[in-house]
């Protein structure tokens, strides 16, 4: 599968598949006193790229409320890599088959973003890639309770994040979330999964300037 993009560049805003990663999370400041002495678990997750006649479409899902983390937020495919997980890519595609049934035929990967931390102890590598858009999910009801869309125009524009301030543990701290999306209005994009977005954004930027 060859991606065309409107976006020439995006491959090289990525750290390619492979290739060292930074080992500290971009977003450790904001966390790190309330992350306690306990290692992070390292996670992947797949930031899945739809070519749409109208542009780009990021691919998200919405977590069942049952789910013991992130219940009924918005997110990515994704979950902890595992011991025979090749690396964060595989792991990604693998997690993404199981909880979307996305096969890996219709997946190519393109690179990776920055490292984040959570607050629930995992070290996040977000894989980007090209899905085809004949892809028809079938989510697994025990984890994903719908799959949706949103245009990476939309999720790229400034105007369309903003930071929440909040007083927390004796601190300043921030929380990213988007408006409104047209396509999904009545989804919440926030916290973990709008700082992917944002880390995005930014390598994008970077990139074009």
């Amino acid at each position: 599968m060859t991606p065309a993009w409107p976006l020439p560049h995006l491959s090289r805003a990525l750290h390619p598949p492979g290739a060292p990663l930074p080992q500290s999370p971009w977003n450790l400041d904001e966390l790190a006193d309330l992350l306690g002495d306990v290692p992070a678990v390292d996670a992947a997750v797949l930031v899945g790229l739809v070519p749409r006649a109208d542009g780009p479409r990021v691919l998200l899902t919405r977590r069942t409320d049952s789910l013991r983390n992130h219940a009924g937020q918005v997110s990515f495919p994704g979950g902890r890599i595992e011991h025979d997980d090749a690396d964060a890519v595989a792991a990604a595609i693998r997690e993404a088959q199981e909880e979307i049934g996305l096969m890996p035929s219709l997946v190519a990967p393109l690179g990776l973003l920055d490292p984040l931390i959570t607050l629930t102890g995992f070290r996040v590598l977000p894989v980007v890639a090209c899905i085809e858009p004949h892809y028809e999910p079938v989510p697994d009801p025990g984890e994903v309770a719908e799959v949706f869309e949103v245009g990476l125009d939309f999720l790229m524009h400034p105007d369309n994040l903003r930071r929440i301030e909040l007083q927390h543990r004796g601190r300043t701290r921030h929380v990213l979330e988007f408006r409104s999306a047209p396509e999904a209005p009545q989804h919440r994009i926030w916290g973990v999964t709008a700082s992917i977005l944002f880390n995005l954004r930014e390598r994008l930027a970077r990139e074009s300037a």
